[in-house]
């Protein structure tokens, strides 16, 4: 691994949003899109952030007024995202934060930024109750996003959790479990905002 590579940020913004019913992205939670949170967050504790949005999605939701890094690869799901950050910049490390995790909070992240190990494939929290690793909240090093796109190319699993659960991963523990959750319906969203209105 590179022990000195540079951590720059991408947030995940290329999801259908079948199941929400419009783009997740535009959602609003507490007085903000979905994206413009993931975005703030991110540049909280990252010089360089970016959003990772297919083509056809450019110009919604505001993502256009964010540096983009289009999806170049063609794999479904979040591994589109990530490993075309990782094609826009190979030597970079990436902090992956998926825009429909509005419960991860800054010191999260502030946490993930600190604790990482850049000797090993990746640093992610292991939230309380879960029993796999949140791969959507991770830092990547270089070499395991080289290696996950040679073997997805390769025609290889493209699931990063299942890339992931095959490496030497730093945990991180501590973070609630409702605060790794992903918002895939109104119904979820809503949960949540009520959830984020109960934190003093």
């Amino acid at each position: 691994m590179t022990a000195d590579a540079l951590l720059k940020g991408i947030v995940l913004a290329g999801g259908d949003s079948q199941r929400m019913g419009g783009d997740k992205a535009a959602m609003d939670f507490s007085g903000q899109s979905l994206l413009d949170r993931a975005v703030s967050l991110l540049s909280e504790v990252v010089a360089d952030v970016y959003v990772s949005a297919r083509e056809e999605q450019r110009k919604l939701a505001g993502r256009d007024s964010y540096r983009l890094v289009t999806d170049s690869l063609p794999f479904a799901g979040p591994a589109a995202g990530i490993l075309s950050a990782h094609c826009a910049d190979p030597e970079a490390a990436w902090l992956v934060l998926a825009c429909d995790m509005p419960m991860v909070t800054e010191s999260m992240l502030d946490e993930l930024v600190a604790g990482r190990d850049a000797s090993m494939a990746a640093t992610a929290w292991m939230a309380e109750g879960r029993e796999a690793l949140e791969p959507l909240c991770a830092v990547y090093e270089p070499a395991t996003l080289a290696a996950f796109l040679a073997q997805a190319q390769a025609g290889g699993g493209v699931s990063p959790l299942g890339w992931l659960s095959s490496q030497p991963v730093k945990l991180l523990t501590g973070a609630a479990g409702t605060a790794m959750s992903s918002a895939n319906t109104p119904e979820e969203l809503e949960v949540m905002q009520a959830a984020a209105k109960q934190v003093p």
